[in-house]
């Protein structure tokens, strides 16, 4: 963002821009720069977790601390955790070579584990996937692409109506307005992602009025 002051900038797909440093509120980006979020609500998944494998006392946060949209979203998590008295165990990692180490630092301690639309994590998600399933946890993920290599589930955006909102953006720019007057769009559309392989070997069976609304996945 600071190679240039004049050409337009549109990002798509940033968790926490504000955290990023690319704007300076969602409302009034200010300077060359707007575009589309993707952060997920914490809540709304651990809610689904809820339904889906209620009883969760122990949540497991696994990811990179040093993204910063993930460090936004885990502590979307830990806000949620003190309101519901529950316990979250943090296991961080720096590479995908962490990642299945991570998991057996949380295993015997939690009920679960969530991770957020973490780089690091989605890179190993195999990984994380075969030794969740090994420790018989359910991972809760904050992307529809993480469930798909063998996540248990989320609530997530639709990342075809993302790219669609950011082309609208950029049509509205091409058009003559000012990117930094447009507002950050964050994304309402969301969808319920179960990995059918995924619930199924760990036993889940999942409710009829979930199932109805959910895009299953394998």
């Amino acid at each position: 963002i600071n190679e240039t002051d004049d050409i337009p900038v549109i990002f798509s797909a940033c968790t926490d821009p504000i955290g990023a440093g690319l704007v300076q509120s969602l409302e009034k980006p200010g300077a060359n720069v707007t575009g589309t979020s993707d952060k997920v609500s914490a809540e709304m998944i651990m809610n689904l977790a809820d339904k889906l494998t209620p009883g969760i006392k122990n949540i497991g946060a696994l990811y990179n601390a040093g993204e910063a949209n993930s460090v936004s979203v885990i502590n979307d998590l830990k806000n949620y955790a003190a309101q519901k008295g529950l316990n979250v165990v943090e296991a961080t990692v720096t590479s995908t070579a962490d990642v299945s180490q991570a998991v057996s630092s949380l295993t015997g301690k939690v009920d679960a584990i969530f991770t957020p639309i973490d780089n690091t994590v989605a890179s190993a998600m195999p990984v994380l996937a075969d030794a969740a399933l090994e420790a018989k946890l359910p991972v809760y993920v904050g992307a529809d692409s993480m469930v798909k290599d063998g996540g248990f589930a989320t609530y997530g955006i639709n990342y075809e109506i993302l790219g669609q909102e950011t082309a609208k953006m950029a049509i509205e720019v091409l058009g003559g307005k000012n990117p930094g007057d447009i507002p950050v769009k964050q994304m309402t559309d969301m969808d319920i992602y179960i990995n059918e392989n995924t619930a199924s070997k760990l036993g889940i069976t999942i409710p009829e009025d979930i199932l109805t609304d959910a895009i299953l996945l394998k």
